[in-house]
């Protein structure tokens, strides 16, 4: 870890604080914000993409609308290391790679990319009448699938031949919207049932149908329609079909290795010392075998990347959400790699609700005695995780944070739409602390006195209220906009006028700067409800935090011998 600083990392879409990547590099410059990020996490909205904000790489090039190469220079003049995404387990349908093999089949050097499911699955299930295989059942029982049924996108190649790809997570194929001259240069029909057939199309495929499956219900006017005019419909439909979606990539093919280099050393030049791996426990695939953190496929993996990244001077830090029962971070820890504190987000709240530090305490003696190197964090793109509280704290105290931030406005993730297998809550954390404003910056005290590199997602920083309105806007789906509200020029310079944002930029500097915060410090936490005393200590560097869960109350010291350099409290 010596590659990467201690210090606290923001955290931010490239669009986050005034609209482009170049309006966060002049927050960055302004006076108040000297000294007091040494690090910045850009999410990947920074490349080329398309869906899921920046999750679904295009190519990793800048996207110019949001970000130019001069812009990352300054970050770099600022003394700012950047941390950024590498995507393992897919890339978006619009990637040269799945759209050469869209143009050329059979032909495209790319044709085993991506995974070909009945290549996968050959020898182990049945072809269907749909032209997939499915899978013996006893060779599925392990795997986890993200969303209802197999995880597949049928593709069409120039020749007609169907085929289907892995497609973990999203999808969507959309059809041409035929009107009534495109049916009568098809049919011939008279013009009034061209546009019964043309209604009854667009409607259809709105709802979701293929179409094969319209065709099949025309009803009142199918009769009017031959066998080889459906089907010129159809292969008219299915010869412009385009896609969105996210496609799993083949990691046996040398191609893919090729890119990971490529895309390593792309992400280096921008100036990244961490790289995140995002998905990556989904990438490693066997029949037979977890499609999730196989073993030890999933380490395999890990450590070939880690080869690539050696060659760049880069850390990785895999990111995974898993129950702590399961000792997940125990063993990407072992193995040398950072690890995500995906457990603090809940553990502070049930702190603050319990008005106890004993679990605060007891995680973060673990952290230290097992010389467990973190990225730690409040709130974040995602969500507030409770899947990963499993087995730390009891179900009741897991059920209780959940329920006391979706009384503060959140919202649940659920897993496969199940009630009883919680993921995560969606909600900005200022409001998931019932928007006070005593215990948001307490929370950010804790935060950066407990073992770990601090990340500071951009709204938090801001106090940031749960965003209803823009959840609305964004349909079915689109819970996690509460914590995404991107703000203004005008938003800034009137959060930086509020004194408890102030606070956290004074308490974000002194934690930046004072030498007795490192990932070598001495480290003592004590906890005697509702107190909570942590210090750290390098050599005659020392800082303390003490602080009452109950009123709320807390004053940071920092001392250079017996000597009081820095002081602050409420």
């Amino acid at each position: 870890m010596k590659m990467v600083k201690n210090g606290p990392m923001l955290n931010a879409y490239p669009d986050s604080l005034g609209g482009t990547l170049g309006d966060i590099v002049e927050f960055l410059e302004r006076p108040e914000l000297k000294n007091v990020f040494s690090s910045f996490y850009i999410l990947p909205s920074l490349f080329h993409t398309d869906l899921d904000r920046g999750f679904s790489v295009i190519d990793y090039s800048l996207n110019e609308l949001l970000a130019k190469q001069k812009d990352l220079d300054r970050l770099q003049a600022l003394g700012i290391d950047l941390k950024l995404d590498f995507i393992l387990n897919h890339a978006s349908v619009l990637s040269e790679q799945f759209q050469d093999i869209l143009k050329k089949g059979e032909k495209s050097e790319y044709l085993d990319f991506f995974i070909d499911w009945n290549k996968f699955w050959q020898g182990h299930g049945r072809m269907t009448k749909s032209g997939y295989i499915e899978p013996d059942s006893d060779m599925i029982k392990d795997m986890f699938f993200r969303k209802p049924g197999l995880p597949i996108l049928m593709v069409r190649f120039p020749d007609g031949t169907r085929v289907p790809y892995w497609n973990t997570f999203y999808q969507e194929i959309r059809y041409p919207a035929f009107d009534v001259q495109d049916i009568q240069k098809l049919t011939g029909v008279q013009y009034g049932t061209a546009r019964k057939i043309a209604e009854i199309i667009c409607d259809n495929l709105q709802m979701g149908k293929t179409p094969e499956e319209i065709m099949d219900g025309l009803n009142d006017v199918k009769e009017r329609l031959s066998k080889g005019q459906k089907e010129r419909i159809c292969e008219t439909l299915e010869a412009n079909r385009k896609y969105l979606g996210q496609m799993d990539l083949n990691i046996r093919s040398p191609l893919v290795w090729d890119f990971y280099k490529r895309t390593l050393s792309t992400l280096r030049g921008y100036g990244a010392k961490i790289i995140r791996l995002d998905a990556f426990a989904y990438a490693p695939k066997e029949p037979g075998a977890r499609n999730f953190l196989n073993e030890p496929g999933t380490w395999e993996l890990l450590d070939r990347i880690r080869r690539l990244a050696d060659q760049y001077k880069v850390e990785l830090l895999p990111e995974i959400h898993a129950g702590y029962g399961e000792k997940v971070y125990e063993k990407i820890a072992q193995r040398g790699y950072m690890v995500y504190d995906f457990f603090l987000p809940g553990l502070m709240i049930d702190a603050f609700e319990q008005k106890s530090g004993e679990m605060l305490k007891k995680w973060a003696d673990e952290i230290m005695s097992k010389k467990i190197h973190t990225v730690n964090m409040l709130g974040c793109h995602d969500g507030i995780p409770v899947l990963d509280l499993k087995g730390m704290l009891p179900e009741e105290r897991i059920s209780q944070i959940i329920h006391t931030i979706v009384q503060r406005g959140g919202y649940v993730k659920d897993l496969h739409g199940q009630k009883n297998v919680y993921y995560q809550v969606n909600a900005t954390y200022y409001s998931a602390l019932g928007e006070n404003d005593d215990r948001m910056l307490l929370a950010r005290a804790i935060q950066l006195f407990m073992p770990g590199k601090p990340q500071v997602w951009y709204l938090d920083l801001f106090i940031g209220k749960n965003d209803q309105e823009a959840v609305k806007k964004a349909g079915a789906g689109g819970h996690k906009e509460i914590n995404r509200t991107n703000l203004a020029t005008e938003d800034i310079n009137a959060g930086l006028k509020k004194q408890i944002v102030r606070k956290q930029l004074e308490l974000l500097k002194f934690r930046n700067a004072f030498p007795a915060f490192s990932f070598e410090s001495e480290f003592i936490m004590k906890s005697e409800n509702p107190h909570i005393y942590i210090e750290w200590r390098k050599a005659d560097s020392i800082a303390i935090l003490e602080a009452d869960l109950d009123t709320l109350a807390f004053t940071v010291t920092g001392q250079t011998g017996a000597t009081i350099v820095y002081r602050m409290g409420n």
